[in-house]
Order: C-alpha cells, then sequence, then structure tokens
C-alpha cells in the first residue's frame, strides 16, 4: 500500500467511525515523512489526495467541495504535530546519548583511578627490594680492590638497578605519586629546550615544529616531571610517524576552558577558567576509538617493543599538576594531545635550582643509628651501609618495637631511619613517640613513594629529612650531612 493508500484509509477510518486513534496514526505517518526530509508540499499533496480518495468513497461524509477549506488546517496540524513528535524524539536521543556518555567518562575515571593504585602500589613494593639490590652493590664495590675484574659485573648489576627505579617511578607518576616540587615555570623556555635535545636522536624525515605563543603566562609545577610530559609525547608523535615523512609540531596558548571542553577531557573533575595549553600534534597512523579509549592505561601498548608506561605517566603526571588532557586522532589523520595545566598568579618564571655539587669530603658517622623498617631486605641494607659509615646499629621489625628500642637508651642513639609503613604502628607515629622522649634526636623518614606524596598527608615538622627508597650510598651520605650536629671524623 502507497502512502497515498495508507493515509486515505486511515482518514476514512476517521471520518467514517470517529477513529482517533486513526487520525493519530494518520500524524504518524506525517511524522515519519517529515523524518524522512519529504518537502511540506509533497506532504500536502499526499493527504489532498487522501482527502480526494475519502469524498470518493463517501461524498454524503465528506463533500468534494469541502476538500479545500479541511486541507490546509489538516496538513498543519499533521504536520505540527509531527515535528513536534520528532523533536521530542531527537531530545530523548541527546539525553540518552549524554547519559551514556557520562557513564562511560565515569566508569573510565574509576578504571584508571583503580589502575593508579596498583601501580602506586607495585611500584612502592618493588622499590623496597630494589633498595637491597642497590645498597648491596655499593657495599660490595666498596670491598673490592680497585682492579677486580668482577667490579664491571657489579657496575652493571648497579646500572640495572638505577635503570628499574626509573620504571618505578614512571609507575609512580602514573599513579600520581611521583616526585613533585613546585617553581614557576616558562612553558616556551622548556619546550625549546626539550625539542633542542632531541632533535640529534629524530630520524631526518620527521621535522620537529615549534609554534610558541608570545607572552605566554607562567605555570607551577616540576620542572623535570614536565619535561618528562614533553619527551614523552613528543616520542609518542615520533613512533606514530615510523619511518615515513611527517611533521611533530609543538604550540602552546593560553585560553578559557568552559565546562563542555573539560566534559570531554580524560579527567573532567577540574574548574572552568583559563588554563595554559601545550598542544603536540603528528602526520602519524592516528588511532580508532578503541585504541584511543586504552592508550593511558599502563603496559597498554600497540608495538612490538616499549613498555607501555609512557603515556600513562603523562597522564599521572598532568594529574598530580592539577590539569587535565585532551586527545583527537582518527585513523589516517594524526592524532593531537593537549595538555591543560592551570595559570600561576606569579608572572615570572624562576631559574631552575641546581644542587650544590657533593662534597669531596670522605664522610665518616659515629655514635648509634636506629633502623626501623618491616621490610626485611630493607632493613637489613639500610643497617649494612650504616655500619660501613662508621655507625653501630640497632634494628627494630615495626614501630612500636623502634619506640621500645629507643626508650631504652635515648641518648645513646644519634639518628633514627623510620619507614612510613609499617604494621601496629606506622612510621608517623613511630616518630611522634620518639620525640615525646627526645625532641632533639635527628629521625628520617624513608618510604617506597614520594615525598610529595607523603607529605601531602602527614606533617613534616621536627623531621631531619625524607630519603625516597631505592636510594644508594652516596644518596644516605648526601641526607647524613644535612644533620647539623652530626659529628664527622675523617
Amino acid at each position: 500500500m502507497t502512502p497515498s493508500e495508507r493515509c486515505a484509509a486511515l482518514l476514512i477510518e476517521f471520518i467514517v467511525h470517529g477513529s482517533g486513534s486513526a487520525l493519530l496514526d494518520a500524524a504518524d505517518l506525517g511524522r515519519e515523512l517529515s523524518a524522512a526530509e519529504q518537502p511540506v508540499e509533497q506532504i500536502g499533496e499526499l493527504y489532498e489526495q487522501a482527502l480526494m480518495a475519502v469524498a470518493r468513497a463517501k461524498p454524503e461524509l465528506l463533500p468534494p467541495a469541502a476538500v479545500a477549506q479541511i486541507l490546509p488546517p489538516l496538513t498543519e496540524i499533521l504536520m505540527a504535530y509531527g515535528l513536534s513528535q520528532r523533536r521530542r524524539l531527537m531530545a530523548m536521543q541527546r539525553q540518552e546519548a549524554a547519559r551514556q556518555k557520562a557513564e562511560r567518562q565515569a566508569l573510565r575515571t574509576q578504571k584508571l583511578e583503580s589502575l593508579g593504585v596498583l601501580a602506586g602500589g607495585v611500584a612502592h613494593d618493588f622499590n623496597n627490594l630494589l633498595l637491597g639490590v642497590l645498597g648491596r652493590a655499593d657495599l660490595a664495590l666498596l670491598q673490592l680492590p680497585p682492579h677486580s675484574p668482577v667490579r664491571q659485573n657489579l657496575q652493571r648489576i648497579r646500572h640495572t638497578a638505577v635503570q628499574l627505579s626509573e620504571l618505578t617511578a614512571q609507575m609512580l607518576a602514573y599513579a600520581g605519586k611521583g616526585t613533585y616540587e613546585q617553581v614557576p615555570i616558562d612553558a616556551n623556555a622548556m619546550i625549546e629546550e626539550v625539542c633542542e635535545r632531541l632533535r640529534s636522536s629524530v630520524s631526518p624525515k620527521i621535522t620537529l615544529s615549534v609554534n610558541p605563543a608570545s607572552s605566554l603566562p607562567t605555570i607551577e609545577g616540576d620542572p623535570s616531571q614536565l619535561r618528562q610530559v614533553l619527551v614523552n609525547l613528543i616520542n609518542n608523535s615520533v613512533e606514530a610517524i615510523g619511518a615515513e615523512h611527517g611533521v611533530v609540531s609543538i604550540s602552546t596558548g593560553a585560553r578559557d576552558i568552559g565546562a563542555d571542553a573539560l566534559r570531554r577531557a580524560v579527567l573532567s573533575d577540574l574548574p572552568e577558567g583559563r588554563y595554559l595549553s601545550i598542544e603536540v600534534s603528528d602526520t602519524g597512523a592516528g588511532m580508532d576509538a578503541e585504541t584511543r579509549d586504552r592508550i593511558f592505561e599502563p603496559f597498554f601498548t600497540t608495538r612490538f617493543t616499549g613498555r607501555g608506561l609512557g603515556l600513562a605517566a603523562v597522564l599521572g603526571i598532568v594529574r598530580s599538576h592539577n590539569g587535565t588532557l585532551c586527545v583527537r586522532s582518527e585513523p589516517r589523520e594524526g592524532t593531537m594531545f593537549e595538555v591543560l595545566l592551570p595559570i600561576s598568579q606569579d608572572s615570572p618564571p624562576a631559574a631552575d635550582t641546581i644542587d650544590a655539587p657533593p662534597s669531596d669530603e670522605p664522610f665518616r658517622g659515629s655514635g648509634t643509628a636506629l633502623v626501623v623498617d618491616d621490610e626485611g631486605v630493607a632493613r637489613r641494607t639500610i643497617g649494612a651501609l650504616l655500619s660501613v659509615l662508621g655507625y653501630q646499629v640497632l634494628t627494630a621489625e615495626d614501630g612500636w618495637e623502634g619506640v621500645q628500642i629507643f626508650g631504652e637508651q635515648p641518648d645513646e642513639i644519634d639518628v633514627v631511619i623510620l619507614d612510613l609503613t609499617m604494621p601496629q604502628m606506622d612510621g608517623i607515629e613511630a616518630f611522634r613517640a620518639i620525640r615525646e622522649i627526645r625532641e632533639d634526636v635527628p629521625v628520617f623518614l624513608c618510604s617506597g613513594y614520594s615525598e610529595r606524596d607523603v607529605f601531602s598527608r602527614v606533617d613534616r615538622t621536627g623531621l631531619a629529612g625524607f630519603i625516597q627508597k631505592p636510594f644508594s650510598l652516596d644518596r644516605l651520605v648526601e641526607k647524613l650531612r644535612m644533620i647539623p650536629t652530626q659529628t664527622n671524623r675523617d
């Protein structure tokens, strides 16, 4: 049955039997035709044909002369009904799409947070084990003669341990628990420095194009971590281009970010406002939707080589700087990553601080050191390092035992090293208990988590310092030199 015949049958039913449902069905036919974007004139012609069919079939009910009078208002009513239904349907579809998108975003955020907790926990435990490898390698090197053939193997073991510590640092960065300091940064100068360093390692087929905005405001952050963000994003773009000719573009700017833009971002729980934008785009192969949804998962990679931590670390670092990321990519159309960071209130950028060179003067400790750590590998390694530096060492397996030992001989203990996370009594509780017994004893807190993460949760007042695991013998010496009252014997 043609649309004209269907409409005629419905109108006949309405006129002859007074069926309101038939009239609504006729209106639905008009809605279907309007949804198909059939011109209004054609719909009017359709109704006219239907009415003429009624007039021929039942002239006593609908004289042909009345068709011209009935047609315009009937067409208008049915069209209005059809269009209102169409708008209502479209509004419902938009609401459902928005609901599904919000649900997917919430699930994605929960997934990333869960993976972050897992990555942070694994990195923390791994750092405890690496402390044993790195510390024992240092001790063995000290005990060997300068020309021993074993030294080369030990140095390689040590180098591998350092590389592994860099891997755990990336895992902590993904979890938002990486090492972090906050200083004003000139983003344009930082980008130029990173690109200058990377140009020599990038294929000559690939062009690094830098487009800095003028009068760019400063941001607050950790220079080394934000450099790592740039390095990871640029390397990701270079790898996406592969052996082909291509361009990696890095541009900066400052723009106002509204609620709509934040909803499309990877991390959407941020306030609207003005953000500094760093865009890294490439002319590579691009990504499909399924790949885009997984690129920030740790250990996910589409390549045969690599650990899949580059973009995961980027996400963690940006998150720890109260920023967010936007990603735009389609297959064969390249990829664009945009890093959005809150703008600093301080206008002039501060120069990166340079650590003072280590002292060449040999360090020799004296007195008694108390090491409190529930991890046997870490406890024994720290104790051995302190012993070789000249300390007599006492050890405890948890905070409660450490406080008991300190309370028995408070005046004989010259330095305390406390692990943060321990059963029964953690490092902070043990530190407070020790300070109640003797206020002036130097106490160092150590952890597989970063200093920033630890002191975001606890007050550092009264602590002599913090040592992040894993650490080398040189790093331990550097910390011990910070004790003002430490007696060194050369």
